[in-house]
């Protein structure tokens, strides 16, 4: 009997440190500094949804574990092992998959990445492995990348077509001149609502024209800053009331002066 229990025990201990060897690609979502040459990582990976890994950043140029890497939205190939009760993964190897052009670079793209990238982290909490999602956004990202320009509704269209795959898109059916929009139901009603969550005529016939749009074709619909602005508003209160805990977003603060 006291054999079995601890060939049991083994079995168990084994389970429980089994280490797999998982290569993905990850989307870089925030980077938080954890001690000297430590960071923590949260990424959203195209095999396990969202992960969290801690990551030794040598001091020497050569490393090739570079903090570079670990910039919000950045592409990444890894190769970790992979513990199922770790809540902190380690990485074997990295590399950038696919560099950005002007990402990073382009002052009004940059503010929108930097957004996008805070809104992800949380709308994305415990997002598990979803390839459709991973791919609409790294296609989504990669494609204001190569904008040249016309991209100044990018991150509604964004907000508003990632709710599809989140499971609260809203229903267009319901739609007729001088309806609003009630965020709390994700739908067009006639009448108003009896609590404070809906958008008034104008601003939800904004709200349609935007979700019927897509990247390309999105330019066409023109906003004054002060309408894009509340729109903004508007889409993060929609999350806030569907998705638990979604917090105030400190880089919706530049994306107003940016667009203010």
């Amino acid at each position: 009997m006291i054999f079995g229990f601890f060939r049991k025990l083994a079995l168990s201990l084994h389970c429980f440190y089994a280490v797999m060897l998982i290569q993905t690609k990850a989307l870089v979502l925030r980077t938080v500094t954890f001690a000297d040459r430590k960071i923590i990582v949260d990424m959203f990976t195209h095999t396990h949804g969202r992960m969290s890994f801690i990551v030794v950043v040598p001091n020497s140029p050569r490393a090739k574990m570079k903090k570079q890497f670990f910039q919000p939205l950045t592409l990444l190939e890894l190769s970790l092992d992979y513990r199922q009760h770790l809540s902190l993964q380690r990485i074997k190897e990295v590399r950038i998959a696919m560099p950005y052009t002007s990402l990073t670079s382009h002052p009004h793209k940059l503010s929108i990445s930097l957004f996008v990238a805070e809104f992800l982290c949380h709308a994305l909490k415990s997002e598990q492995q979803n390839e459709l999602l991973f791919h609409y956004i790294i296609d989504s990202m990669l494609w204001l990348d190569n904008c040249p320009s016309g991209f100044a509704n990018f991150h509604i269209v964004f907000m508003m077509r990632l709710s599809r795959f989140l499971g609260f898109y809203p229903n267009l059916d319901d739609y007729h001149a001088g309806s609003v929009f009630d965020l709390q139901a994700a739908c067009f009603v006639g009448t108003l609502p009896a609590h404070r969550y809906f958008l008034s005529a104008t601003d939800s016939a904004a709200m349609r024209v935007m979700m019927r749009m897509d990247f390309p074709t999105m330019h066409l619909f023109r906003m004054s800053h002060e309408e894009r602005n509340r729109l903004v508003e508007a889409i993060i209160t929609f999350y806030r009331l569907h998705l638990p805990d979604f917090p105030e977003l400190r880089s919706l603060e530049v994306l107003k002066e940016l667009y203010g």
